[in-house]
């Protein structure tokens, strides 16, 4: 059943926001379809049919907290983007973005194994802020020529190792959780998308990673060329992704 929110129930969503806020676990207000309900009806000083009519069922209920939480931590991690651009190391960027993204993760677990559903994570307009901004960053990177794969690829290495080490250390009592976990997730992966630091411009010839990354940063400025005309970029920018494909194979099988 579709989420309903009628113009007639606006009037409740200050308080309803209210009660967002109040600082209990986004998730486990809406953990059972009675308790849950009526738990959140209370905290919003409405009755709990209201909650149907603004959200539809649970379901509704469950996107509606998820969304919410998540629209605040997207806008925290966009401001960190944003001073970003005023100096700091692109790469260190990337690091401290990550570093956000788990620490979100571990604070609250009940949300973050909400959104995991790849189903929800879609449908979220704020989980797919969070990619995006993911994005920006690692086009940053490879602005620099420090990124040795696409950065399609490298985007989805990121996500789906952050979602990885999240869910593990959750998966551990609580007692025995292990941040270092995603510490060395995150060096693993760092490993797999940038480029060592002898992989310079005039190391090219030494292997495929640094004629990777090259490609991989001429790409990021292609946009921003004027020389060529719009179809011009248009192939050159086919022929660097697959230059950059081709390289990314060829590392595997040495």
């Amino acid at each position: 059943m579709p989420a309903k929110k009628p113009a007639a129930a606006a009037r409740y969503m200050p308080s309803w926001k209210r009660a967002m806020n109040s600082g209990r676990p986004a998730a486990t207000w809406a953990r059972t379809q009675s308790a849950g309900s009526r738990s959140v009806a209370e905290r919003a000083g409405v009755q709990a049919p209201t909650i149907y009519r603004l959200f539809g069922d649970k379901e509704g209920l469950l996107d509606a907290v998820a969304e919410h939480v998540m629209t605040g931590f997207a806008a925290a991690k966009a401001s960190a983007v944003a001073a970003a651009g005023a100096g700091l190391d692109p790469v260190d960027d990337l690091r401290r973005g990550w570093d956000m993204t788990i620490d979100f993760g571990l604070a609250n677990p009940e949300l973050f194994i909400l959104l995991a559903d790849p189903a929800r994570g879609q449908r979220s307009p704020a989980a797919q802020a969070g990619i995006r901004l993911l994005a920006e960053r690692v086009h940053r990177v490879a602005l620099t020529g420090r990124l040795r794969v696409s950065e399609d690829h490298a985007v989805e290495l990121i996500h789906a190792a952050g979602t990885g080490a999240i869910l593990t250390i959750l998966a551990r009592p609580a007692a025995r959780r292990d941040r270092g976990l995603a510490d060395a997730m995150f060096d693993a992966v760092r490993h797999q998308v940038l480029a060592r630091a002898d992989d310079s411009p005039e190391a090219a010839s030494r292997g495929v990673a640094a004629i990777a990354a090259q490609a991989v940063a001429l790409r990021a400025h292609a946009a921003q060329l004027r020389a060529p005309s719009t179809g011009e970029r248009a192939l050159l920018t086919e022929w660097l992704e697959r230059i950059i494909e081709e390289e990314r194979l060829a590392s595997r099988a040495m």
